[in-house]
């Protein structure tokens, strides 16, 4: 059974700086949050802070990657789900689904610091035995004051005994060995990347589906033991899939809504295709032999011309909260 959380808060509490292991990274060189602040009523703002040029969400058209603004999304998931839920550490963070927009003009990468404020709205919080048990979390991500996008995502979180009867007894070092090795990468620049090291897919001999690359050494990718293909690994994939549907080097993905239906395991095959859908929406794929593991809408849009036109500088966004059921 699980209860809803109140969300009640007797002041505002303020923390500067974040360990890696607040978000779930082994590398400290790959945190991107810098601090938070959490209000009353599940109301939240992160502070974040983006390298100009990212070793592997690298900017392309002198505009930031928008993985890298999908990337500093889910670090508030374990963030706040430990500072401002009190989730304990050893627990298991499950996707349930997640969307994003951005707005290429606002993704421009700017002459000073790159600082960027995430202002989240935590809705349905839900606890079992005292616990975090999942939450949908919504934000609204300001760049130097620029509204950049929003970001909406619901996930679960499970304990160490709960997560073992959802995926059985897993030995990680096990599941490394049994892991497929990876197939030769498609070309960097078919996929927009510089590096063959970045390649999430590889050739099937056809032009709308490819075969999932997960290299189990790639420092970003993998920055720690799992059991099954990471989420960031999947939307990568997704991203490379429609830069291969539209090959035109102008162009850039620009929001995802995703369903993440089962996890991919890394000792079998796995797909991904992309067709188009609507307008400058693709539909992508990603499936195993069990079937689908998640299915994306994609948005991909032509990179308007660098401007000198001036952007409007936003009141920081006010979000409330939706009734409680």
């Amino acid at each position: 059974m699980s209860n809803v959380h109140d969300g009640r808060q007797d002041r505002s509490r303020t923390v500067g700086g974040v360990s890696q292991e607040l978000v779930h990274k082994h590398d400290s060189t790959e945190v991107l949050l810098t601090g938070w602040t959490t209000h009353g009523g599940n109301l939240h703002t992160v502070h974040a802070r983006w390298p100009r040029c990212h070793a592997f969400y690298r900017p392309r058209h002198r505009r930031f990657d928008p993985l890298l603004f999908v990337e500093t999304v889910r670090q508030t998931f374990p963030l706040l789900s430990h500072a401002a839920y009190d989730a304990p550490f050893g627990g298991h963070l499950v996707w349930g689904d997640f969307s994003f927009e951005v707005e290429p003009q606002a993704m421009l990468i700017p002459q000073a610091q790159a600082d960027v404020v995430l202002e989240v709205a935590c809705t349905d919080v839900r606890t079992r035995k005292g616990c975090l048990a999942s939450m949908t979390m919504h934000a609204e991500v300001l760049l130097n004051g620029h509204r950049v996008g929003s970001a909406k995502t619901r996930f679960t979180n499970h304990s160490p005994a709960v997560y073992r009867r959802l995926r059985g007894e897993r030995d990680l070092a096990e599941t490394r060995r049994r892991a497929l090795p990876p197939l030769p990468p498609l070309p960097p620049a078919t996929v927009g990347h510089h590096h063959h090291e970045n390649v999430v897919l590889a050739d099937t001999g056809r032009a709308d589906r490819w075969r999932l690359r997960a290299d189990l050494d790639h420092p970003v990718l993998f920055d720690h033991p799992v059991d099954h293909a990471p989420g960031m690994l999947l939307l990568e994939a997704v991203r490379q899939a429609a830069h291969m549907n539209s090959p035109t080097a102008n162009r850039m993905v620009t929001g995802m809504a995703v369903s993440f239906d089962g996890w991919v395991e890394l000792d079998a095959p796995a797909w991904v295709s992309v067709t188009p859908a609507r307008g400058d929406t693709l539909r992508a794929v990603i499936e195993q032999e069990h079937g689908t593991c998640l299915a994306a809408d994609v948005t991909v849009e032509a990179v308007p011309p660098r401007t000198a036109e001036h952007l409007t500088v936003r009141s920081p966004v006010n979000l409330q909260l939706s009734p409680q059921p």
